[in-house]
């Protein structure tokens, strides 16, 4: 039987990936995610492979409340787990969204 800290972490990865396939199948969303980020297209994979990445990713849809809706609607997921996957990637730290 799997940790079940390991079992979570994976599952927080399921839907950030979740999440990255979301943002990457939308040109638009995908641009405006690349500018955000800094990160150019031909070094997304590369960029995929650092710690934090998928953290990353979630904290980017969860600072969207109509990206956030629109994920969540498309692949069934409550909103609240982009929070809780946020929070499991984060190392258990609460996480507080920046506010301009």
């Amino acid at each position: 039987m799997k940790d079940q800290s390991i079992a979570a972490r994976e599952a927080a990865e399921t839907v950030a990936i979740q999440a990255l396939s979301f943002i990457a199948a939308e040109p638009d969303r995908l641009g405006r995610f690349l500018g955000i980020t800094g990160i150019g297209p031909a070094e997304i994979r590369e960029a995929a492979r650092e710690p934090g990445f998928l953290a990353g990713v979630l904290d980017y849809l969860a600072a969207d409340e109509r990206l956030l809706t629109e994920f969540a609607r498309e692949t069934d997921h409550d909103p609240i787990t982009v929070s809780q996957a946020l929070h499991v990637l984060g190392g258990g730290r609460d996480w507080e969204r920046e506010v301009p």
